[in-house]
């Protein structure tokens, strides 16, 4: 799976996404957008806008899906639930990835039950562009004897492992800077797939 805010959706989430597929040798990747995120604020526009969103970004893809289970959920989007969810649709003897960015891995300690993360599922951290802070000591401790070298270490099991992976295209494109030339009316041509762009401006979304 491949959680995040989407808001909006842009070519480096789908890049990604799609490298990430074929990095690990993934049947496909879940792009689960949270509805409520407990640890930002709220997204600018609503969860079921993010998601129409994400379903035009996505197209017709191979291998993506646009899953709204945190949309369906009441609460907060806690990605434990998220996977516990995922768990049961696929069983407990499938390998199941939960991929995040680096920015987001280094608060991974503070996210709800983060222990249980690695009970349900492998853990991927991509590599972003300028990204390079240390980690905490919690987060340090938390996945000292989880770490693997490789792609073949980590599918051994079917949870439990950590890998870092730096993906080839490595695009460093910012939902924040995009929200923001989007409410000054500047181009965000070749940042966000031409039918999200679309939408985005016949219903007026992110202006200020």
């Amino acid at each position: 799976m491949l959680g995040g805010t989407f808001d909006p959706v842009h070519l480096g989430h789908l890049r990604s996404a799609v490298e990430l597929g074929e990095a690990l040798s993934l049947d496909r990747v879940h792009m689960i957008p949270a509805a409520k995120p407990p640890l930002r604020g709220e997204p600018s526009i609503s969860p079921g806008e993010r998601l129409a969103l994400l379903r035009l970004g996505i197209g017709d893809t191979p291998g993506l899906v646009a899953d709204a289970r945190e949309l369906d959920r009441e609460g907060p989007s806690f990605t434990t639930d998220t996977l516990a969810s995922l768990r049961e649709e696929v069983g407990p003897a499938a390998r199941l990835v939960m991929a995040l960015g680096h920015d987001a891995f280094l608060r991974l300690a503070d996210w709800h039950q983060p222990e249980r993360l690695f009970e349900l599922a492998h853990v991927v951290v991509i590599d972003r562009p300028g990204i390079d802070t240390p980690l905490s000591t919690g987060l340090r401790d938390m996945v000292a004897d989880r770490e693997v070298e490789d792609t073949q270490a980590l599918m051994s099991t079917p949870a439990g492992h950590l890998l870092r992976l730096r993906l080839p295209s490595r695009m460093a494109i910012s939902a924040t800077d995009v929200r923001h030339r989007l409410a000054s009316r500047a181009s965000v041509r070749y940042l966000l797939p031409e039918a999200v762009e679309a939408r985005i401006h016949v219903y007026g979304l992110y202006r200020s």
